[in-house]
């Protein structure tokens, strides 16, 4: 089996167009939260999100590629172009043009574009829809378009499984390297609902705060959802060290595991399995984790099911574990939640900073965990958990680690 390493990330979401900004942004504790801009948010109850500002499209698209493009598409692209470069990789050989694989997650796809369309055919009575609704709104495009965009013609698609769905696509591309079928693997995901036909249906649910996402605090009251991309460059370690590459981190393990047991309210067994099958597949012993970073969506029983898991799995472990949740700084970015939260688990593996739960008012007894309040932690990282679970009860956790030859 192959060794598996990270050579490339990219991104753009709230808190930063780029792999710099973001990671200064996880290190303050910066929040990107703020007032949605966007048509019809006077229909909302809750009108704050992890909204990306100042986003010109023609600052990375021509005119006419914006016009093929969802926005969830357009981010993917952005980030990948990151990622790519980061990488030094080119595409223009058929060995590694036919043996790299794009492996992307999105749980809804192009949901601007389908919130404009039912706005043209059924607010404004118009019969006539963009001649690209179709290409635009296939939650396949963006893995599409950048394996058009660089000539990548091993296998590609997109996985969809709600919040888990980066995860799980990371976890795939990770495996594919792994097992011999792949080289190199474009990898992470992509989501935009940040407009009122993907809010409203959210809202239903009541399960959005209409204040702040504070993850595991006492006081929270619900997610916060945000948008953007997270993509990274995954390789087998041989090819990595063959043309002098710079490694980032080290893949190590996967998991994935179902709760079978309801659509919305998570189970405790489901996420402890993919947390105890990560680690066996990471073949390490538990006291090798120093950070978790986790789900943490800031309701109240997300937070306590996965606290309890942690401490099931881990035992007196856990208490020397820190645990946070980024969300409260760049929102739930659903499908491409687990991509960008992946970077602040490279980032804890690069600098050494662990990047804080923000919005923290107070202990939560069942959530009896370090989760770093407030504040970053510089500490010595050697292995880390990325804990994804999602509505439906699908379960991904994928396990990284330094690089040592």
């Amino acid at each position: 089996m192959n060794r598996v390493v990270i050579t490339g990330q990219g991104v753009i979401c709230s808190i930063g167009k780029s792999v710099p900004e973001v990671y200064k942004s996880l290190e303050k504790g910066f929040s990107g939260i703020s007032l949605l801009d966007f048509e019809d948010i006077d229909r909302l109850k809750v009108k704050t999100g992890g909204q990306i500002k100042d986003y010109d499209p023609l600052c990375y698209f021509e005119p006419r590629e914006i016009s093929k493009m969802d926005k969830f598409s357009q981010y993917a692209l952005i980030a990948a172009r990151e990622a790519i470069t980061e990488s030094g990789l080119t595409f223009t050989t058929d060995d590694l043009s036919l043996g790299t694989c794009v492996v992307l997650g999105s749980s809804i796809g192009g949901v601007d574009t389908m919130n404009d369309s039912y706005k043209t055919v059924f607010e404004k009575k118009q019969n006539k829809l963009h001649p690209f609704t179709i290409p635009k709104i296939m939650s396949n495009s963006a893995t599409s378009l950048i394996s058009i965009n660089h000539n990548i013609k091993g296998p590609s698609f997109t996985v969809s499984s709600a919040c888990s769905s980066s995860n799980h696509a990371m976890g795939l591309a990770y495996e594919s390297i792994k097992y011999g079928r792949s080289t190199v693997a474009i990898t992470g995901g992509s989501e935009n609902l940040l407009s009122f036909g993907g809010i409203k249906p959210w809202e239903s649910l009541r399960v959005l705060s209409p204040t702040k996402c504070r993850p595991f605090s006492r006081g929270r009251n619900g997610l916060i959802h945000g948008e953007g991309s997270g993509i990274f460059v995954f390789e087998n370690l041989d090819h990595a060290k063959r043309r002098g590459a710079d490694i980032i981190a080290e893949v190590i393990g996967f998991s994935m595991s179902s709760d079978a047991s309801d659509l919305i309210k998570p189970s405790l067994n489901g996420p402890e399995r993919a947390i105890r099958g990560a680690l066996k597949d990471a073949k390490i012993n538990l006291d090798r984790v120093s950070y978790i970073n986790a789900h943490g969506t800031g309701t109240i029983v997300n937070d306590r099911i996965e606290c309890t898991a942690i401490k099931n799995v881990f035992s007196v472990h856990a208490k020397k574990l820190k645990i946070s949740s980024t969300k409260a700084m760049h929102g739930h970015l659903v499908g491409a939640t687990g991509a960008v939260e992946l970077l602040a688990c490279t980032l804890s593996i690069k600098k050494g900073v662990i990047p804080p739960t923000i919005n923290y008012i107070g202990h939560d007894p069942l959530c009896d965990l370090d989760v770093v309040p407030n504040t970053a932690k510089e500490s010595l990282v050697d292995c880390v958990l990325n804990n994804s679970f999602a509505f439906g009860g699908m379960n991904a956790v994928l396990a990284i680690k330094n690089f040592s030859d």
